[in-house]
């Protein structure tokens, strides 16, 4: 159980699973705990209302995802993966988040900007990347998890949403058996290894890091940004095995770069930016480039 009188600080999804797959309920408040940071509103925390984007597209380089491969790990709701698809036209782009109710949400806000697509109210490739619809999932519930539902709504242009997103559910970290043969330009991590490192310590990040290097094509990238290890304490009471964990863990925010280049084996690193101007309080992250 969390402690009810710790708060708990809204973070990323992440794709991974200790048995509990969904948000839980705090019983003496009421009050949502996501033991893999799968807030429902999550964007809605990430994202300031005066500000129209998430701050971290400041940040990303078209480049990295233009005619790409990609793969979104922890995509919660979607909002993300399917803007960078909007946004930077990359060739296809996957998001995977081991909450089954998440994915639904996404699949439903992508279905959503296919309509507005539709009646003219939005493009592919649009340079205007728009938050909208963060706190409308109310009836995501209701949808299928498969895009085929609408097929009769979808359109023919050149660059069609649903032929370039999409989205599945899965425990990332504990897939490595049936880790699909297919690998990518660039993928995405942003503000997700902390919770896989409360849910399955030093081993579950090592796994993480080296997953991601066996996925991506020699020179592609790993767009990464990890959480600081002050926010680690706010949440280590979330679940039994998060404070077992966060009192065992050896390898430190702080060390992520080196074991990624010594030991994984990157190449090179870069840091895109040291502040995210327009992000919410706590948000505010460096964003690493490792290459392949």
């Amino acid at each position: 159980m969390a402690d009810s009188t710790q708060k708990t600080e809204t973070e990323n999804p992440v794709a991974v699973n200790n048995g509990n797959n969904g948000i839980v309920k705090n019983k003496k408040k009421n009050k949502e705990v996501a033991p893999f940071g799968n807030y429902r509103n999550y964007y809605g925390y990430r994202v300031g209302h005066d500000v129209e984007e998430d701050p971290r597209f400041k940040v990303l380089k078209k480049e990295w995802f233009e005619g790409k491969d990609c793969l979104d790990i922890g995509c919660n709701s979607g909002l993300i993966t399917i803007n960078i698809a909007k946004k930077f036209d990359c060739r296809t782009i996957l998001g995977i988040d081991i909450d089954n109710n998440r994915i639904k949400d996404a699949w439903w806000r992508l279905r959503n900007m296919v309509r507005e697509e539709k009646t003219g109210n939005g493009c592919v490739g649009s340079s205007k990347t728009r938050v909208k619809g963060v706190n409308e999932l109310e009836c995501a519930e209701t949808c299928s998890t498969s895009a085929k539902d609408d097929e009769t709504d979808t359109f023919s242009v050149d660059r069609n949403l649903l032929d370039i997103v999409s989205f599945r559910c899965e425990n990332f970290v504990l897939s490595w058996v049936s880790l699909p043969l297919e690998n990518y330009d660039t993928i995405l991590c942003l503000s997700v290894t902390k919770w896989v490192h409360l849910n399955w310590g030093d081993e579950g990040l090592i796994s993480l890091f080296a997953k991601f290097w066996r996925l991506l094509h020699p020179g592609g990238i790993l767009v990464l940004e990890p959480q600081p290890w002050e926010s680690y304490y706010k949440n280590r009471l979330t679940t039994e095995i998060t404070q077992m964990n966060y009192n065992n863990i050896v390898y430190k925010p702080d060390f992520f770069q080196e074991m990624l280049l010594d030991k994984i084996g990157f190449r090179t690193v870069e840091q895109a930016t040291t502040s995210v101007s327009g992000a919410t309080l706590g948000f505010d992250r460096p964003v690493l480039v490792f290459r392949k």
